[in-house]
């Protein structure tokens, strides 16, 4: 269940909005901080306090890429492998990330450090091929840089 802190921060999302369910992204955000992914107790937690059917809120959630719905390293590596960022190498990192780091997609490094995320586009075509390491963008990526980049994040 929920500390009581975040009960009272979903609370206040909720009076933002003019119906609970409007109100499930941002709960869910907290649910994913809270947990640290969404397990079935996460989804239950917002069903409660948001007063919103279990299946709504694990629905609304496996709906979209942002939340994680297993557990997850401490860093999320996003890389993009759609069209601009393929040509330009992405695939060659994708086998750096499990060559260098034991990173699957979809999966997490042995230490618990890293999860790598496979991504249709994060828009950024002009640049690639390029990834995000949590909310920090990165462009250009080689292997080199991708190690000095992954370095800064113990």
């Amino acid at each position: 269940m929920f500390r009581e802190t975040a009960i009272k921060e979903i609370e206040a999302i909720r009076e933002q909005y003019p119906t609970a369910r409007a109100a499930l992204l941002p709960a869910i955000y907290v649910a994913q901080r809270e947990f640290g992914w969404l397990s079935p107790e996460a989804y239950e937690s917002v069903s409660s306090v948001l007063g919103v059917p279990r299946a709504t809120v694990r629905g609304v959630a496996t709906f979209y890429a942002m939340y994680k719905h297993r557990p997850m390293g401490r860093h999320l590596v996003q890389l993009c492998t759609n069209v601009s960022c393929m040509i330009l190498g992405a695939e060659k990192l994708v086998d750096f990330l499990k060559n260098r780091y034991g990173l699957e997609a979809g999966g997490m490094s042995s230490d618990g450090r890293f999860s790598l995320v496979i991504m249709e586009c994060i828009g950024a075509c002009g640049t690639a091929p390029a990834m995000l390491v949590n909310n920090d963008f990165y462009e250009n990526l080689t292997e080199k840089y991708i190690e000095e980049i992954l370095e800064k994040y113990r």
